[in-house]
């Protein structure tokens, strides 16, 4: 296929949707698929995605169904675009990088990148090169292995992951960079999630969800908070609309109206195709960013004056004393909240607030879902924290149809953490890893990807290893973090596609291309399977069924056995080659070092796998005092001045993470641009700007610095007053790298204070 050229600016808009998927998700999908690849390729790959004996989607953590109770076609509109695209017949060859300058490619956008294609053959940029040329495994491997022995302490390298690799891989990947000698092992985590794995880990002992699907169905009540499941995760609406047939009701509490949770139709039922769908939402507070803390402690006050005054019938008094503690003096905090201080940081009216009280007071089973609209504030880490007491209050931990559910993104984040991918994994872990392969772990914390982002800029780490991921675009202060990357040694990425990361070049380096989660991997004792942990510790196999794209790939756990048999030799002991040979005896040993998968492969050749056990669910809580934990947290709001605005930013719909499939937002109503910035009309009105004025985005921060993205059109549209949202990764160049939440260190993308200031004249938009 010929080169894809990059579309126009044409910015056109149309009226927000009121409701998601139906016919039209279909249709898009398949037109993507086709625009990809054969008919017959399309067949093959949809028809195998989410199936117990195909391969998993890598484009969201939901979980599937049980079997037997799975769709033929157990997949959304993202999901198709995301393995179609991966499943592409397009292929970016030697001759296509003598062809374009690194230069060049630095040049395009991320659409253009993406369009390119699969890569087909490792490539390497040489020291004072314009252009990547190719390289044989051996070399490729003798030059990285080369650079990682030459640094003065295994410190100095950075192993970087995102949640699309699977725990096999995982796995070796944390083992190799422990048995090296450094715990830096930032991850995808750190720039998302993090802020739910630390307050859970404080409060109930554990930093993942404690609820299944069947939880999410039978709920009386379940909160869906500063997520967007119709573009994200839209799988997640056939689970809320069984838990609308069933009676339980939702509350959506976002700053923007999201058309999934306004209605949905299933378009894989009647009533999804021919009837009018499934209202989701039964109310919608349309908060301000950063003001979910401050509902949820109105929400406590509220819980607790009900108590006052009808003792004994709103809280669950027995549990709270038998399996809790810190409640005397989290209550009192509770009850001093003012009003008006809440009023402000929510944007919502007191009756709004009361109505879900209401509701809370009917309601017996509760679970709370959240998304990055929680996490990516500095006070993300107090805010779930917070959410937590809610739960705590009235009993809704640890029982069926009620607990804690945070919604991750890429579909093997929280397996990657599991396998160890942490810069702080705990003494248990490490010291069974080092009983296991016979070598002592490094003791000491690791660097999270904002601490490396410091210490590539500082010069204090010069090698970066990055698998899966486009890293420079997924990480905040765009120009820091690309002249950070410029300043190492070398720089590599395994990967299966072209994107940003790979322009962003070191002094050396290099382009590792991997069979993707869709190809048939072959290995010596036979053909493979991998597996993946969901969003609810759900762990299950993924089997490849397409031809690879080229001859040339190597698996990912086959990189990482190669790589570390080449820079660690036989020091200690570890059987890379049996690894990469078979991939059951990876399993072998994770059954030995990972608590819950004893006898794994045993119990993942099971249709569907397996639950990992969650003590939380025995209401069991390990933290230090045996029990979980009522917290007091001060409140806080976000402070906008007059004349700025407080933008979050987020994926357009036709968009997974850093790639978008198109220049489209469907659901919001936004065609054929990007650089686009949506602003209530009344707030435009109120700074002196228009419907399609252009703009530059100027963020203001503590350190006394302006950091701008120039040219976006402004878009009138019905966000919460006071706010503004825009696309990643286009304006992460307006975070800065120190603008970080409390304890959890994850970028605040969701809390930057912008003002808007006509475009300069001359200006051109930054890539």
């Amino acid at each position: 296929m010929s080169e894809i050229e990059d579309p126009g600016d044409d910015l056109s808009v149309t009226p927000p949707k009121r409701w998601a998927t139906g016919v039209p998700a279909v249709t898009h999908a398949l037109e993507y698929s086709l625009g990809q690849t054969t008919v017959r390729r399309t067949a093959l790959t949809l028809l195998n995605i989410n199936q117990v004996k195909g391969f998993d989607c890598p484009g969201c953590a939901w979980p599937e169904p049980a079997p037997g109770r799975r769709h033929r076609n157990e997949y959304c509109e993202n999901g198709a675009k995301h393995i179609s695209d991966e499943a592409t017949s397009r292929r970016v060859t030697a001759e296509f990088f003598r062809r374009h300058s690194i230069a060049e490619l630095g040049a395009r956008s991320d659409y253009w990148l993406n369009q390119q294609g699969r890569l087909t053959e490792p490539m390497v940029k040489r020291p004072g090169a314009t252009h990547y040329e190719p390289i044989g495994w051996d070399k490729a491997f003798s030059v990285l292995a080369g650079e990682l022995r030459r640094l003065d302490s295994p410190d100095e390298a950075l192993f970087y992951t995102s949640g699309r690799l699977n725990n096999e891989a995982a796995f070796l990947l944390q083992l190799f960079a422990r048995a090296y000698g450094t715990n830096n092992l930032p991850d995808c985590s750190n720039l998302c999630h993090e802020s739910s794995g630390s307050a859970l880990q404080e409060t109930l002992g554990i930093g993942k969800g404690s609820v299944s699907l069947d939880d999410i169905h039978t709920a009386d009540l379940v909160f869906v908070v500063g997520q967007n499941p119709g573009t994200n995760h839209p799988r997640m609406l056939t689970a809320l609309e069984e838990t609308k047939r069933n009676g339980g009701k939702v509350i959506a509490v976002n700053p923007l109206p999201e058309a999934g949770l306004i209605r949905f139709k299933h378009p894989q039922k009647a009533r999804g195709v021919l009837g009018r769908g499934t209202p989701i939402a039964d109310q919608f507070l349309q908060i301000r960013p950063g003001g979910d803390l401050a509902l949820f402690q109105a929400l406590n006050r509220l819980l607790l004056e009900a108590e006052d005054e009808r003792p004994g019938t709103v809280l669950d008094h027995a549990f709270i004393s038998a399996r809790t503690t810190g409640f005397a003096d989290f209550a009192d905090h509770a009850r001093k909240v003012p009003w008006e201080d809440v009023l402000a940081a929510t944007g919502l009216t007191r009756e709004e607030i009361e109505r879900v009280h209401d509701q809370v007071l009917r309601s017996e089973k509760i679970i709370v879902c959240w998304a990055m609209g929680l996490t990516q504030h500095k006070h993300g880490v107090p805010t779930i924290r917070e959410v937590v007491d809610f739960l705590l209050l009235r009993g809704n931990i640890g029982r069926p149809g009620a607990g804690v559910c945070p919604v991750r993104g890429h579909s093997n984040v929280q397996g990657d953490r599991t396998m160890g991918i942490w810069e702080r994994m705990p003494r248990t872990f490490l010291d069974a890893l080092g009983r296991e392969f016979g070598f002592t772990p490094p003791a000491h914390h690791g660097l999270d990807s904002v601490g490396g982002i410091r210490a590539m800029r500082d010069g204090t780490a010069k090698v970066f290893l990055g698998v899966a991921g486009n890293f420079v675009r997924a990480t905040p202060d765009s120009h820091v973090t690309e002249e950070a990357m410029r300043r190492c040694r070398l720089t590599a990425h395994i990967s299966t596609k072209l994107n940003r990361s790979h322009t962003v070049c070191g002094d050396i380096a290099l382009i590792l291309p991997t069979l993707g989660r869709s190809d048939r991997d072959i290995q010596a004792s036979g053909e493979q399977f991998i597996t993946v942990e969901d969003s609810m510790s759900e762990v299950h196999a993924s089997r490849g069924r397409l031809a690879p794209a080229s001859p040339h790939l190597l698996s990912e756990v086959a990189i990482i056995s190669q790589l570390a048999r080449g820079t660690l030799g036989d020091t200690p002991a570890i059987p890379w080659e049996e690894f990469e040979a078979d991939y059951d005896t990876v399993r072998d040993r994770i059954a030995r070092v990972v608590p819950g998968f004893e006898n794994f492969n045993a119990r993942v050749a099971e249709p569907g796998g397996f639950r990992l056990p969650n003590p939380v669910n025995r209401r069991v809580f390990r933290t230090p005092s045996g029990k979980a934990v009522f917290t007091v947290n001060e409140f806080t709001m976000p402070d906008i001045p007059e004349g700025h605005l407080l933008l979050q930013t987020l994926r357009s719909h036709d968009q997974w993470n850093t790639v978008p499939y198109a220049m489209n937002d469907r659901y919001r109503g936004v065609h054929n641009a990007r650089r686009v910035v949506l602003v209530n009309p009344d707030d435009l009105a109120a700074l002196g700007f228009a419907d399609r004025d252009r703009v530059d985005l100027v963020a203001v921060w503590h350190d006394g610095l302006e950091r701008r993205a120039e040219d976006f059109r402004v878009v009138a549209y019905p966000a919460s007053r006071g706010s503004a949202a825009s696309y990643y990764p286009e304006t992460n160049v307006l975070v800065p790298l120190d603008s970080v939440a409390d304890i959890s260190n994850t970028p605040t993308s969701k809390g930057v204070l912008i003002r808007m200031e006509p475009t300069r004249a001359g200006t051109t938009p930054a890539t």
